[in-house]
């Protein structure tokens, strides 16, 4: 793979494990795994953000519950079908890792860069509060002609000179991962908790 296509898409993630290993999928013999993180924030909250490792990077058949870990790879999506729609799911695609003894003072524990192109009109809108906000995908290019679609939100200023975004324009994109649970009303008047995940846009910048 080009070191383009990796460049366009940057993920590094410290924090701390909290879940087993489940199977995703196989592709030639290897096997790739999901496994929850919980990255802290400045706040005192924390996201839970989806790994996916391959067997060859760490044994899987471990308990690594409450190891401090930092990795490095692509923020990714693939659409899944269920209940007769398709369904965008995220995940950090694992390409190095390592185990950590502790976190030090100065480490970023949360950094995405993306460099891709809006793929849908942007959505502007204000809270109750007065707040501005802006929602965007952005489509990045991998190799072989693929492409992750990474929902983006943009707050106050940015929110402001995002929502006159074009279709196909062409962004950079510095932020952190972050995870929002939401309720979503199924059939039979039945709801369901979810977990949506998206970038928290830090600093952008529009190239055309």
């Amino acid at each position: 793979m080009s070191d383009k296509v990796i460049e366009n898409n940057q993920v590094t993630i410290i924090g701390e494990i909290v879940s087993g290993f489940q199977f995703s999928h196989e592709v030639f013999g290897e096997g790739f795994y999901f496994v929850q993180v919980s990255v802290n924030r400045l706040s005192n909250m924390a996201d839970n953000i989806p790994l996916m490792v391959s067997e060859r990077l760490i044994d899987v058949k471990q308990n690594y519950e409450g190891s401090l870990i930092k990795v490095n790879g692509q923020f990714r999506s693939y659409n899944r079908h269920e209940e007769k729609k398709n369904r965008l799911v995220l995940s950090v695609f694992v390409r190095e890792l390592e185990f950590l003894e502790e976190l030090e003072d100065n480490m970023k524990t949360n950094q995405i860069f993306l460099d891709g192109y809006i793929c849908k009109e942007p959505v502007y809108r204000k809270t109750p509060l007065g707040r501005e906000i802006a929602d965007l995908l952005v489509a990045v290019n991998r190799s072989y002609g693929k492409s992750d679609y990474i929902p983006c939100i943009c707050w106050g200023r940015n929110a402001r000179f995002a929502s006159r975004f074009e279709i196909g324009g062409h962004v950079q994109i510095w932020g952190r991962i972050q995870s929002r649970e939401y309720v979503k009303k199924m059939e039979n008047e039945e709801t369901q908790k979810r977990v949506a995940y998206e970038v928290s846009v830090s600093k952008i910048e529009y190239l055309d």
